[in-house]
């Protein structure tokens, strides 16, 4: 069974991850309005990801008798400057989801629920993963600078940075 702190911190990492999904929606969006066919691609499968990550805490939430909560989202922005902005943006972001895991983590000890606990070193690693592709990402992004035909190599390659999701929300 959930403590009401616990769940409440729960569903707040829900709204995150749903907030998660719909940043890289939008950035999905801008990068083929650019014209960039592949960060699109990478983007469009970054949320439906961002989505499963969501839908494995509702889950757990409702399966531990608790009650997972949809909130409302915030607007995700439609525009991002340049790429570089984008991919900054996307590390920022990431840098944030893992303090909120974190925190999450430091609750769950807090409350001595193991079972929360153990349930979130899954996130913890998936994090330690997502940051470390943004801040890859970024790092070629900054080795190309301005160069128009290093911008669109970068696009064919980012095609093969596959987003595979470990997560089955129905398993």
């Amino acid at each position: 069974m959930l403590s009401k702190e616990i769940e409440k911190a729960l569903n707040s990492q829900i709204t995150i991850e749903a907030e998660s999904s719909q940043v890289y929606l939008a950035m999905a969006s801008w990068a083929e309005t650019q014209g960039f066919e592949g960060v699109a691609a990478f983007m469009y499968a970054h949320s439906d990801e961002e989505r499963m990550h969501m839908l494995k805490l509702v889950k757990f939430v409702n399966e531990r008798g608790g009650h997972a909560k949809i909130a409302t989202l915030k607007a995700p922005p439609i525009s991002f400057g340049s790429f570089k902005e984008m991919f900054q943006t996307l590390f920022d972001h990431e840098v944030m989801v893992s303090a909120s895991i974190n925190e999450l983590v430091h609750i769950s000890l807090q409350e001595r629920d193991y079972a929360t606990h153990n349930f979130l070193q899954w996130y913890v690693a998936e994090q330690i993963e997502e940051e470390a592709l943004a801040r890859t990402i970024l790092d070629k992004i900054n080795l190309i600078g301005d160069d128009k035909g290093g911008l669109y190599l970068f696009d064919n390659d980012v095609k093969l940075l596959t987003v595979t999701s470990s997560v089955d929300p129905n398993a």
